[in-house]
């Protein structure tokens, strides 16, 4: 790749392109892009000092980036084809490329720590990177959540030979990386939109298995469908909470904590306490754990690391959070899939037991829905209050009978609802919620704080 001055982002609001954007400005480049609405990332990047318009006009762009010589255009397969930023680069003869292209180019020269998997990636590479940043060690990481310990999904540092990348699946974006470590969470079928079928989403995870460099680690989970394909010299491990090469033992619960001890092949670690205490995170501090294990951590670094972790935004973030056995709660979640769904509610469930649990879920693409709304539904049965929003389509068109009907009517909960986003707000004062769960990857981060401010306001 030619040494350019400046880089032209079309979806610069994306969590995976801001990393790479706040890597070039950490490298003294010149950065613009185009985002389809303002968002608080587009906000903090433009704080940052990139240049982001909202209008796919041509005319926009700026100066710096008008000399197919001197700027690169990298964009997200979130975007048309017929995006016209794009299509003025395009027939103007500049270099452009996907993220995922980029991102494997930046990192081709670093010892990659690779999270892959349908759910679990973005929080279980984010702890490895607080633990690498906390140990002193450090890494460059690109992640897909804002790590509320720096309020960023990018860390850098100018001496550490590791990356911490988040490995995303869809459109086969992880297969232009290099693992040095690999770690597969899950491989539950998803984007079937692009796949076809789930014996091809698995197939691209055992093509990423094959692109772990030689000296290298998987670590994956007991139990998968997926039938690795490592490079000869590659050692395979497994975790999972309860078997695998690393698992936990001495599992102890109370008064808000989660603590236990970490089994490993060659020792045990004793009293890990989990930053954010609900279930799902001991397998992902273990997994954690066990690549920063691989290239030597100090286990005394990594305990502590693991108890300051406060996770991504929007991973079982709690907004309200009273004392006692009547305080109320409202924790926000991007569970999207119906396994992260389920997992979500029952852990919900297990911090909160007899109590009264609403959810508030709006279901992501159209295809997902089409392709899982009985899976949806299940999840969703596990709550006593069901409020859907209607789909949030980001690249998708329409598809005919295809809506948020198609969960609501296999609920099985008593209290079921749709609301649009403008009636969910006019109506949310009236109702008398105990424990508020709202869930999906769309645009209903937007809605949390007048939420969050409506909740707050009701009267027990």
């Amino acid at each position: 790749m030619k040494d350019f001055d400046s880089l032209y982002f079309v979806g610069a609001g994306g969590i995976g392109m801001a990393a790479l954007e706040r890597y070039f400005l950490a490298k003294g480049k010149r950065i613009a892009g185009y985002d389809r609405t303002p968002s608080d990332l587009t906000r903090a990047l433009e704080q940052e000092g990139v240049h982001i318009d909202y209008d796919e006009n041509p005319a926009l762009i700026p100066d710096y980036c008008r000399d197919p010589q001197r700027t690169l255009v990298v964009y997200t397969p979130a975007v048309p084809e017929s995006h016209q930023g794009l299509t003025y680069f395009r027939n103007g003869g500049f270099e452009v490329i996907k993220r995922a292209a980029l991102l494997g180019i930046v990192t081709s020269h670093s010892k990659g720590l690779c999270f892959a998997g349908t759910h679990g990636k973005t929080t279980t590479s984010s702890m490895a990177a607080h633990i690498l940043h906390s140990s002193g060690i450090g890494c460059n990481a690109f992640l897909g959540g804002v790590l509320r310990n720096y309020d960023s999904n990018f860390l850098l540092s100018a001496t550490s030979p590791y990356s911490v990348i988040e490995a995303d699946e869809f459109d086969r974006s992880f297969h232009h990386l290099r693992p040095y470590i690999a770690v597969v969470t899950s491989t539950d079928p998803d984007h079937l939109d692009i796949y076809g079928t789930a014996e091809n989403y698995l197939e691209s995870f055992a093509h990423f298995t094959e692109l772990i460099q030689p000296g290298g680690s998987l670590i994956v989970h007991t139990g998968l469908a997926l039938q690795p394909r490592v490079p000869e010299g590659v050692k395979t491990y497994t975790y999972s909470r309860d078997d695998g090469d690393f698992h936990a033992i001495n599992i102890r619960r109370g008064e808000g904590t989660i603590t236990f001890d970490m089994v490993t092949p060659w020792e045990t670690v004793s009293d890990i306490s989990l930053g954010v205490p609900v279930e799902i995170n001991i397998e992902n501090a273990l997994a954690a754990m066990a690549a920063c294990r691989l290239v030597d951590v100090p286990f005394d670094a990594m305990r502590q690391a693991v108890a300051t972790f406060q996770g991504p935004k929007r991973r079982f973030e709690f907004w309200v959070k009273e004392s006692g056995e009547q305080g109320r709660v409202m924790i926000d979640d991007y569970a999207h899939h119906p396994d992260e769904l389920s997992a979500s509610l029952a852990s919900v469930r297990a911090l909160y037991p007899g109590r009264r649990l609403t959810v508030i879920f709006q279901p992501h693409l159209y295809t997902r829905t089409r392709d899982f709304a009985s899976g949806f539904a299940s999840a969703l049965s596990l709550a006593d209050e069901v409020i859907l929003l209607p789909i949030y389509p980001a690249r998708e068109e329409p598809i005919p009978g295809v809506d948020s009907e198609m969960i609501l009517n296999q609920v099985t909960s008593t209290k079921k609802c749709i609301y649009s986003k403008e009636n969910l707000i006019k109506s949310i004062h009236l109702s008398n919620f105990d424990v508020l769960l709202t869930a999906g990857a769309g645009d209903i981060a937007n809605l949390l704080p007048e939420i969050c401010a409506e909740y707050k306001k009701q009267k027990r």
